[in-house]
Parts: C-alpha cells; sequence; structure tokens
C-alpha cells in the first residue's frame, strides 16, 4: 500500500463497476518481456492489501481490507478467517488500525508477520510511527507486536523477510530498511518495550513507481508498485541496492502485495484491489490475484481454447485446446489451464482438467521445448458471479 490509500474511501462504490477483459499494456510500454501472465483469479474484496505462504507452500495469508487476515490452500479455499485482527487495546494505545503487505517469517517457530500503522482515510498517517506485529498462523491470534524507532519509519507499509531469514525489509521514503528477525520478539513487545532499530539500509533503492507490497524470488527483492496509471514490477539486488525492471502493465486498479508459490497456473501472483477512480476496472469487481510465469524463449504456436465446461464453483473445469504452428498441429506438447495440466495428441488438441475454487479469468499456455503459444484470457466461472451467485468457501470461519 502507497499513500494513495484514500482510494479506499469509494469502496461501497466497487459493486457497481462494470466488468471488462483488458489486458496488454499499449504501444510503448517498457515491459521487458521477462514474465507471461496465464491468469487473474478473482477472489474476494477483502483480499486487499497483501498476502505471503509458508514455506512449505501449503497455505496463503491475506491481508484486507484495513485489518483482516484470511488463510487459504494454494487454490484459494478459505479455512479460516479474522475480521479485526489489531486488537482493540492496541489501537486504542498506540493507534493501529492497518495492516499492509505481509510476509512470512521464521522466529517463534514460524509466524506472520503484519506491518502496521495507523491511518484515517482522508487525512493519512496519524500517528508518525509504526510497527510489526506478529500473527500465529494456526489460529491467526494477534500475538504482540513491535515498534520501530519513528525516527527511522514514520509507518510500515510492506514487510518481506530475507531468504535466509534474518532479516524484515521494509521501505521509509526513498530507502529500503532491513530489521533482525531476532529483535522482533515479545521481550520487546510494545507499547512498554523498546523501539527495534534498522540494521541496513539501502538509500534511493525504492522504484519509481514506488511499493505495495513484495516477495523474495531467486534470491532478489520483487517489489511492486503503481504510478500515473503504470504497474510495475522491479527486482533489487539487496547487497547493491541495483533494481532492474521485471515486468509493467497498464491496467485499472489498485496495486497490492506480490507472493511466489506455485500454483493456479503462475509463480509469481500480484495482488490488485478493486479500486481506480477514473477508469473502468481490468479485473473488477472483486479483487484479482494475477499469475505469472518467466517467459518461454519463442513464441511460435497459435493457441486458442475451443471449448470450456464449467458447472458451480468450486468444482471441476475442462479445457479444450489447441494449438498450431504455421497451420499445422502441434502434437505432444504440453499444455497448461489454471493449475491443470496435459499434453496434445496428433491433431495438437488437448483436454485440461482441473479444479477452481473461485472463477477468474486464464490463459492456456502450450510449451514444446524452447518454443511456446499461449491463448487469450477465458472467462470461468464469471457469470456465476455476475448473478449474484454466492461463490461457495466451505469450512470459513
Amino acid at each position: 500500500m502507497r499513500s494513495h490509500w484514500v482510494k479506499r474511501s469509494g469502496l461501497i462504490s466497487i459493486a457497481v463497476v462494470v466488468l471488462t477483459l483488458g489486458l496488454a499494456a499499449p504501444a510503448g510500454a517498457q515491459d521487458p518481456g521477462r514474465w507471461l501472465l496465464t491468469g487473474a483469479s478473482s477472489v474476494p474484496a477483502n483480499y486487499w492489501q497483501g498476502l505471503t505462504s509458508d514455506p512449505d507452500k501449503s497455505r496463503m495469508f491475506f491481508v484486507g481490507v484495513f485489518q483482516g487476515l484470511w488463510r487459504t490452500t494454494p487454490r484459494l479455499h478459505q479455512n479460516a478467517g479474522v475480521a479485526a485482527e489489531i486488537p482493540s487495546g492496541v489501537t486504542q494505545s498506540e493507534g493501529y488500525n492497518h495492516i499492509g503487505d505481509p510476509t512470512w517469517n521464521p522466529g517463534d517457530g514460524g509466524r506472520v508477520i503484519l506491518p502496521m500503522e495507523c491511518y484515517t482515510p482522508g487525512v493519512g498517517n496519524t500517528c508518525g510511527h509504526g510497527a510489526f506485529g506478529v500473527a500465529d498462523p494456526a489460529t491467526l491470534a494477534f500475538r504482540y507486536y513491535v515498534n520501530l524507532d519513528p525516527a527511522e519509519i514514520p509507518k510500515a507499509m510492506w514487510a518481506e523477510t530475507s531468504p535466509d531469514g534474518q532479516l524484515v525489509w521494509t521501505s521509509s521514503g526513498d530507502d529500503l530498511l532491513a530489521y533482525r528477525s531476532s529483535d522482533v520478539i515479545e521481550a520487546n513487545q510494545g507499547p512498554s518495550g523498546p523501539v527495534i532499530h534498522a540494521v541496513r539500509r539501502l538509500r534511493n533503492a525504492v522504484p519509481p513507481t514506488g511499493i505495495t507490497g513484495a516477495v523474495f524470488g531467486d534470491r532478489r527483492l520483487f517489489l511492486a508498485g503503481e504510478a500515473d496509471g503504470v504497474y510495475q514490477v522491479w527486482s533489487v539486488n539487496t547487497r547493491t541496492g541495483g533494481r532492474n525492471l521485471q515486468l509493467e502493465m497498464r491496467i485499472c486498479g489498485e496495486s497490492e502485495g506480490l507472493d511466489v508459490i506455485p500454483t493456479l497456473g503462475g509463480r509469481l501472483h500480484w495482488l490488485i484491489a478493486p479500486f481506480d477512480p477514473g477508469c473502468e476496472l481490468t479485473y473488477g469487481p472483486t479483487s484479482a490475484l494475477l499469475h505469472f510465469v518467466p517467459r518461454p524463449a519463442h513464441q511460435r504456436f497459435a493457441v486458442k481454447v475451443t471449448d470450456t465446461q464449467v458447472g458451480t464453483l468450486p468444482g471441476t473445469v475442462r479445457a479444450t485446446v489447441r494449438a498450431r504452428s504455421q497451420g499445422r498441429p502441434v502434437p505432444d506438447a504440453r499444455v497448461a489451464f489454471a493449475g491443470g495440466r496435459a499434453r496434445t495428441d496428433n491433431h495438437g488438441v488437448a483436454t485440461v482438467s482441473t479444479r477452481l475454487e473461485l472463477p477468474g479469468r486464464f490463459r492456456a499456455l502450450v510449451r514444446k521445448g524452447e518454443d511456446y503459444g499461449v491463448s487469450a484470457l477465458v472467462p470461468i466461472g464469471l457469470e456465476q458471479a455476475k448473478r449474484g451467485a454466492a461463490v461457495p468457501r466451505r469450512g470459513a470461519r
């Protein structure tokens, strides 16, 4: 989340926004072509600020709108949720009422770290200090919080644990800051405990589009952000502060958190919240979780989803996919669609079966050696959502 949090005040208008299938960045965009969009799952608007997953990649955690904490399976089956994660006593004593993009951390035997700040719509940061909260991943209970030195950082909007688990990264102004995980302990808990201090500072390492969420991938810190309608993900070398543009899009929505987990046909996932005044939501009316894979070497195939069979979700989805190269069938190619996999027959045709919890828009990706092809986005289950039929979330509480 960036300082544009004032957008939240229009949340009640989300339901009237018209659906659209917009996708591509316009001519002149700077996207370097490193990542390929394979789908966009329609997730609840409660999943707003960000997400993280555990090391086993068996649990995902979402935060939003202000301070809810929700847990799902990798395929987005929600199995626990707390609408108000920050205890009222903490809000009364410190002012904290908002959680940003969270991170998994190995401390305390495994925990979810919640970056916290004080926020009032139309006013902004009202207390001038921030903290790392600690939540139990099994019960989602709030355990304690540790205040950050306000001389270094006025609020905590995101957090990301280093690959070795030793540091927790966040940002202040144009700089990246890192705190020791070993300082985020009950002995330092607020309100009476000491503030903790950053042990690393990378000056001017924040990308030009700011930071709404982060995740480590291939030992690089991936940072999502948006500015003036441009949505970007950058990677940063946390040893040097050097950065590279990973992907760029032009969409309508609000950039939020990132995660890396193999699920739903993607590896890198970007949460887009359903609010952006003055334009028509690209993936509305709910939040969207965009799925990306590293782009293969050569786009050589023409791919089309010729048929889909979709019942009521959650449920099984089948997609018939056809792949051709210069008008000829592409046999024995790998086909992926919304987490399902198959191979083409001698006619270049495959039927992919998968199970989806939530509706969305997905693309069929066909690979053979270094060559690939990708279909247009295909809506799955969106008519059910448009009719107002509740998508069941069995086991949610």
